[in-house]
């Protein structure tokens, strides 16, 4: 019953509406869609970083067989797999370590670094991808 006796027909919302128009920066807006590139425009693919050339004073790595500490590894950066050579900066139970993979026609050959802390790994990592380690 409303205030003057007569029954309500539904719940009674004053103010704003309960479901207003998404803004402009609300994530569960719509997006307009990105017109598409005509079919005969190539679009180069992304590759991936590649390694620098290495540099002649450059840290030795120490490459060891893989140990598989853990069951699992999230690979947090890769470099290109156009070459034979590919890395990866793997996370592992709180460490980091790198795993390399070279290809040959026989089949793969794959090593890993020991495993450290995150700002030394990172370190090695980013000398690996300038050449200043191998």
């Amino acid at each position: 019953m409303g205030q003057c006796g007569a029954p309500q027909s539904g719940p009674q919302i004053s103010g704003p509406s309960r479901n207003p128009p998404p803004a402009a920066n609300d994530v569960r807006a719509p997006r307009p869609r990105a017109s598409r590139p005509a079919p005969d425009v190539d679009i180069p693919s992304y590759h991936g970083i590649h390694v620098a050339p290495l540099q002649p004073e450059h840290v030795r790595i120490a490459w060891r067989h893989p140990t598989r500490r853990s069951d699992r590894a999230r690979v947090r950066e890769h470099t290109c797999d156009c070459k034979a050579t590919v890395y990866e900066l793997c996370h592992s139970g709180g460490l980091l370590y790198i795993r390399r993979t070279v290809r040959h026609a026989e089949g793969y050959v794959v090593r890993e670094t020991e495993r450290l802390i995150t700002v030394r790994m990172e370190d090695l990592w980013r000398r690996l991808i300038l050449g200043q380690a191998r």
